[in-house]
């Protein structure tokens, strides 16, 4: 075994790299070994650059490069969870050799197995046998590893297929979020057009062995064996390494778990998961949520501190250089206010780099965008959202369309939702458990609470703000106006210290409401009251729906609305930075 292989694993942490697997079953016998010994290399160097992250491979471990994959990857220490689309004893079934249902059972001993629901139109007896509803089921296993992959590891020829679920369906579902057949997609999923170019997809080219012996090789131009990096507008040898964009991607998830690391390392006090453990996946996107709610309100502190202290200090430069120029020298030495302005200037300046080097601001941002998203998450695996229509993940209703460095949130999500593709037969109880804890009421909590405090809580700051600029302005006009008017009976130095009066007056004023605007108060005010009037319309919908799934169907709404303003507010937000130069 490679030594890069034989490394220690990482320690536990909050956030995987996850690798889907699609692939022929029929692989050509004389490449077998060479594709392994690929496969093997590009762990390797996947856990080289990036080894603090725990490597999680999703395969279906169908016969041929599905479990050629799991094995190697289980030799390169990763955790093996196989979606199953058929029971085990049915699966096993379909495949064409002993050898291959022999590897399968012992596969599934050492991996973490989900068993993944049926669709809304099979039936147990329907799968039974093959035809359209067994097909329908191996698609949906293929849907369900490449939503949830961070990398799809394709051992696919290159050539089309019209067959349901085959991998070049999944390679095009994974890269352009098409799959023609019969697998429900809802409306919400990801958009064809305008898309962030955010799915990273490795390519083995392999050749095909026929069922009279004959090997098909790779569609021309691809040659067997050929490894290429593909995503939705490049391909790139694989030689030239991961496109620098994933690779940042994959960075922000590596900070996240080193944050997790150091600012809450409670988190991670949980144990990690055995390989063949059961998730509980509401523990785990509740034990996400929790790290990313902590650590967007520790980033917060700091960029509030930083942009107060930068705003007091840009006033008091402001007001040190109007005593300089405006005020009587035998005052005080108009040099020591210079060096004063300069003094200032520079602690300014050390408090936006340290807050510009330690990413203050993109973490507080990425993190708050995180743990609203994962609050949705959480809140329709709870409520059994995903069973109302067929598969339907919370990552694909957000940030769809964004900067790809926001890519990193998605992937988060779409490692939080691995071990809970659907949540079926939830009890009445719980879901109105959920729209009291997620929905709750003005005065008792939840979301509407939420939403109706802060919205109250901005606009008496912002009415405060106005308030302070317009004293500010009548100050200084009736300072102006005593100067029209006595102007020749005042002293020299009264009518300069007037003179200066006004310019603190409209420093102070200016200061405050730079400050308001960077905090994006009168957005916020707009956001906040939206979303209270949102989740207002949804407690009076779900009081007036008795049906469980109609229930469904509204948290469902309410969680793409929260989702959809959630972006909006993070792209505000990241328009406005930190900036001490632009106060």
């Amino acid at each position: 075994m490679p030594a890069d292989l034989e490394a220690p694993l990482a320690p536990a942490a909050l956030t995987p790299l996850i690798v889907g697997v699609t692939s022929h079953r029929n692989l050509a016998a004389g490449e077998i070994d060479l594709l392994r010994e690929q496969v093997r290399d590009f762990f390797a160097s996947l856990r080289r650059e990036f080894p603090e992250l725990p490597l999680i491979v999703l395969s279906a471990l169908a016969e041929g490069g599905d479990q050629l994959v799991a094995e190697v990857a289980l030799e390169a220490g990763a955790r093996l969870v196989a979606p199953l689309p058929l029971p085990p004893a049915a699966y096993a079934e379909d495949f064409g050799s002993a050898a291959s249902r022999t590897g399968f059972a012992e596969l599934s001993a050492r991996a973490q197995v989900i068993q993944l629901p049926l669709l809304p139109r099979n039936t147990a007896a329907g799968i039974a046998v093959p035809g359209s509803q067994r097909d329908a089921q191996y698609a949906e296993a293929g849907v369900f590893i490449a939503s949830h992959s961070h990398i799809l590891l394709a051992l696919w020829d290159g050539r089309g297929s019209d067959l349901l679920g085959g991998t070049a369906q999944i390679v095009r579902y994974y890269l352009e979020g098409v799959l023609p057949g019969s697998i429900e997609r809802r409306s919400g999923a990801r958009p064809l057009v305008d898309r962030g170019d955010e799915s990273l997809l490795f390519h083995l080219a392999c050749s095909r062995e026929g069922n009279d012996g004959s090997t098909q090789a790779p569609e021309a131009p691809l040659r067997p064996l050929q490894a290429r990096w593909l995503s939705q507008s490049s391909a790139r040898p694989a030689s030239e390494g991961m496109p620098d964009d994933f690779r940042l991607i994959f960075r922000r998830m590596v900070q996240f778990n080193q944050d997790v690391g150091r600012y809450c390392e409670e988190i991670l006090e949980t144990p990690d998961l055995p390989p063949n453990a059961s998730a509980d996946a509401g523990k785990v996107i509740d034990r996400l949520f929790t790290a990313a709610d902590k650590l967007a309100m520790h980033f917060q502190k700091r960029v509030l501190l930083a942009m107060r202290g930068i705003h007091v200090l840009a006033a008091l430069m402001g007001i040190a250089f109007v005593c300089y120029s405006d005020l009587p020298s035998d005052w005080f030495d108009p040099a020591d206010m210079i060096y004063l302005f300069i003094a200032l200037f520079s602690a300014g300046v050390i408090l936006d780099r340290v807050a510009r080097r330690r990413e203050w601001h993109r973490k507080y941002i990425d993190y708050r965008a995180l743990a609203e998203g994962l609050r949705v998450q959480h809140y329709w695996y709870r409520a059994g959202v995903a069973a109302a229509g067929s598969i339907a993940f919370a990552h694909d209703n957000f940030m769809q369309k964004q900067d790809v460095e926001l890519g990193w949130i998605r992937n988060v999500m779409r490692s939080a939702g691995v071990n809970a593709p659907d949540r079926q037969g939830v009890a009445s109880d719980e879901l109105a458990a959920v729209v009291e804890e997620w929905i709750g009421a003005p005065s008792r909590g939840g979301q509407l609470g939420y939403y109706s405090r802060r919205s109250e809580s901005r606009s008496r700051v912002h009415r405060a703000t106005r308030r302070l600029g317009l004293a500010c302005l009548w100050i200084g006009i009736a300072i102006a106006t005593a100067l029209a008017a006595f102007q020749r009976s005042l002293e020299p130095d009264v009518t300069t210290s007037l003179i200066a009066v006004i310019g603190v007056l409209a420093i102070v004023a200016a200061a405050r409401e730079s400050y308001s605007y960077r905090k994006a108060d009168k957005e916020l005010i707009k956001q906040y009251v939206f979303m209270r009037n949102i989740f207002n319309g949804a407690r009076a919908a779900l009081e007036a729906e008795p049906d469980p799934r109609g229930q469904r169907e509204i948290l469902r709404a309410l969680g793409e609305a929260a989702l959809a303003e959630h972006a909006e507010w993070a792209l505000t937000h990241r328009e406005r930075p930190l900036e001490h130069g632009k106060l």
